[in-house]
């Protein structure tokens, strides 16, 4: 059988996957139906919502519900909430009613509580069923609309939840038990308005693969899985990456960014800093006459600088990381303190004996610095130790800072520490040198 042309030049899976985000619409349209169907769907279900909505909305119009209705609950609410409003109908109406009643549930939710993020859709018994009751139960479930099955969750007549039952242990029950008498009662749970970050911590420190997700009056409304925790993980690191780079997070891939919300998010923070860089050029305005003194001193300036705002980008950096692992809490800021001050005084301690090092070798080779070699030496050295314990001492200190007045810690990020390092450390700076070459250079 000869293969036709458009097949023979058929992106394999991964390939279109790789090239996926520089594809135009109708180039993802005609890679993705030139798939087997046997890979198809696979393929479908590994992209993201966005990209799902935009696939489904460049189909013709009596394809779309075959693809609509693969998707489970949950899913499906991540994929309303990618696309535009004036398309929300566009998704919905491909649902059938019990379908579109469970979607809109999830959507009262806001996207980053756990009730946005559950499955409506999990394995259930009633705690006076026989275990053979039990399993015949979860087999007739699981061929009609449950696709997760991890564990069993036993409710009572009023949906409240009463324990819960792992497949093995269904298995290894014996056949005439009750599930009332296997069933685990002591059961871990998150409530429906828990942040994600929350739960991901709870699934990381109890290693579950699916999560009850329970009301007040311990009512169940559906399970967290694993899968949805690995895309909030991802999600909230990139989120964090980003601020640390001194812009506002993305919402969506950088290729699906338009021009105009780029320079939103990017220009917002650039200003901030440009208006801050301002205090550094009126902080060098008010040593004018120390520079215009002993102008080798401006040559050190971007080296004093530069190593304070550094060792601030490094502290802020493994703050904002460790209390969003809950490693820290705002409690602790004295121990950090006391570290991040002795590990400051540390690292300036060997950078100042490299600069001091430089300002000597250079001046035995070269004769660079003149009769007052070694007083300029000093001051570049003493001036790192204070720089550097500085800039460590406010980078691990903002993120406590912004933790305690509501902000996001990882608001506090890099180029905004060095830019705050750099106006200290030109005042550390230059009252080193009168300190140091007083009667002398200057």
């Amino acid at each position: 059988m000869v293969e036709s042309p458009q097949s023979q030049n058929a992106l394999s899976p991964d390939e279109l996957h790789e090239a996926w985000a520089v594809l135009s619409a109708d180039e993802r349209l005609e890679g993705f139906r030139l798939l087997p169907p046997a890979v198809a769907d696979d393929f479908f279900l590994g992209l993201t919502a966005r990209e799902q909505a935009e696939l489904i909305l460049s189909l013709p119009q009596g394809e779309r519900r075959t693809w609509v209705r693969l998707l489970p609950p949950d899913d499906l609410a991540d994929l309303v909430q990618a696309v535009e409003p004036e398309q929300v109908d566009a998704i919905l109406s491909q649902l059938d009613d019990a379908s579109r009643r469970e979607v809109n549930v999830l959507l009262a939710y806001s996207e980053d509580d756990a009730g946005g993020l559950m499955n409506p859709r999990f394995a259930r018994v009633r705690p006076d069923m026989s275990i053979d009751e039990a399993i015949g139960y979860l087999r007739k479930q699981a061929r009609e609309k449950v696709e997760t099955v991890y564990y069993a969750y036993v409710l009572d007549a009023e949906q409240r939840l009463q324990g819960v039952l792992s497949l093995r242990q269904l298995f290894q029950a014996a056949p005439d038990k009750r599930v009332a008498d296997v069933m685990q009662r002591d059961v871990i749970t998150v409530a429906e308005n828990t942040d994600q970050e929350a739960v991901s911590r709870t699934f990381s420190e109890h290693s579950f693969m699916a999560m009850p997700v329970v009301d007040e009056q311990r009512r169940m409304k559906g399970i967290v899985t694993v899968d949805d925790i690995v895309d909030v993980v991802q999600e909230e690191a990139t989120e964090d990456i980003q601020k640390v780079g001194g812009m506002e997070a993305l919402d969506a891939p950088y290729f699906d960014v338009g021009f105009l919300a780029m320079l939103k998010k990017r220009a917002g923070w650039l200003m901030v800093l440009f208006l801050g860089e301002m205090l550094t050029a009126t902080a060098m305005g008010y040593f004018e006459h120390e520079i215009a003194r002993a102008v080798v001193l401006s040559l050190f300036i971007p080296l004093i600088i530069s190593s304070g705002g550094n060792s601030g980008s490094q502290a802020t950096t493994l703050i904002i990381r460790s209390l969003a692992l809950s490693e820290m809490r705002l409690k602790d800021w004295w121990r950090v303190a006391r570290r991040e001050l002795s590990t400051g005084l540390a690292l300036g301690a060997v950078l100042g004996v490299v600069g001091f090092t430089r300002v000597m070798v250079w001046q035995a080779l070269f004769h660079s610095y003149g009769d007052h070699a070694f007083l300029i030496g000093m001051t570049v050295g003493v001036s790192l130790v204070g720089v550097v314990m500085f800039g460590t001492l406010s980078g691990s200190m903002l993120p406590f800072i912004l933790r305690r007045v509501g902000f996001d810690p990882a608001s506090a990020s890099a180029p905004f520490v060095a830019t705050l390092v750099d106006v200290s450390g030109l005042v550390i700076y230059f009252t080193a040198a009168s300190l140091f070459l007083r009667g002398t250079l200057l």
